[in-house]
This record gives structure tokens, C-alpha cells and sequence, in this order.
């Protein structure tokens, strides 16, 4: 599926109560931009427990173990997916990529989502923070507000 299709899934899926069916006929155009210029494949795997849930990593900072972050890695290829993971309780399945970065909005418990291009190099990922997207999205969220109707 390309991003195209992707987006147009999103929008039609989205639920109906409220202002989210606008919400997310602007936000989903913006999720294409980012993945069209920051990353290369329409899907990427993630690695999951048997339950559905996304297998979470926590990083340290080297000189400054205090500073932690809690990230995801997303595969461009099931191969470099498979071999990261260490536990039979894991499999790697494919996410379109729009979909993936809509979820990672709502991952409170996610800092960053690390884009694997390359297989068997975790060292060279492309990031990209909930905080960034979540900035994004707000932005575009403003830009398309209707003026207000009365101005006292």
C-alpha cells in the first residue's frame, strides 16, 4: 500500500464521534509528509509480544546513565527485525508506516520511534520523537482553526 492509500485508509477508519474525523483529515496529510521526506519505505516491522503489544526499549545515556529514553524500533526489513530479537515470545510483523506514526502520537509511553534502515545496523536509525510530531500535528491543528465567529 502506498502513502497515498495509507492516508486515505487513516481518514476513512477514523472514528466518527466529535471533532476527529476533521482532525484527522488534516493530521493524516502531514504524516505523509513526514514519512515522504524523512524516511524511505511504506511499511516498517515492529517487533511484538504474542499479545499485540510493541516490544518498548529503554536507552541510557552514556556519560549520563540518569538520562533514559524509551523507544521503539521500526525495520525497514524482517530480516533486521528478526535478528534484534532475542525472545521466541516476540515476532516482527509490518506496519504501513502512516499508521505507525498515528499510533506513535498516542504512546505516552514512548519517546521516540527508531526507524531501522538499514538491516543490522542499530547504530544508524532515523529518529524521530513523539514530542516532534506531537509539536507538528499541533501546529498544523492551528493552522487550520476556523477565525473565531465573535470578537467581543
Amino acid at each position: 500500500m502506498d502513502l497515498q492509500q495509507q492516508v486515505q485508509a487513516l481518514i476513512e477508519e477514523a472514528p466518527t464521534e466529535g471533532q476527529m474525523p476533521a482532525a484527522i483529515r488534516v493530521i493524516a496529510p502531514l504524516l505523509q509528509e513526514v514519512a515522504s521526506q524523512r524516511l524511505h519505505y511504506p511499511q516498517y516491522y515492529i517487533l511484538q509480544n504474542l499479545q499485540g503489544n510493541w516490544q518498548l526499549t529503554t536507552l541510557q545515556h552514556r556519560q549520563r546513565p540518569e538520562l533514559e529514553k524509551t523507544v521503539v524500533y521500526a525495520f525497514a526489513h524482517l530480516q533486521g527485525a528478526t535478528r534484534s530479537s532475542h525472545s521466541a515470545e516476540l515476532v516482527a510483523l509490518p506496519m504501513p508506516v502512516i499508521p505507525l506514526l498515528f499510533q506513535v502520537l498516542a504512546l505516552e509511553l514512548v519517546d521516540s520511534i527508531l526507524f531501522v534502515e538499514k538491516t543490522g545496523n542499530l547504530g544508524e536509525s532515523q529518529e524521530l520523537t513523539r514530542q516532534e510530531l506531537q509539536h507538528l500535528v499541533q501546529d498544523r491543528l492551528r493552522q487550520h482553526q476556523p477565525p473565531p465567529t465573535e470578537i467581543a
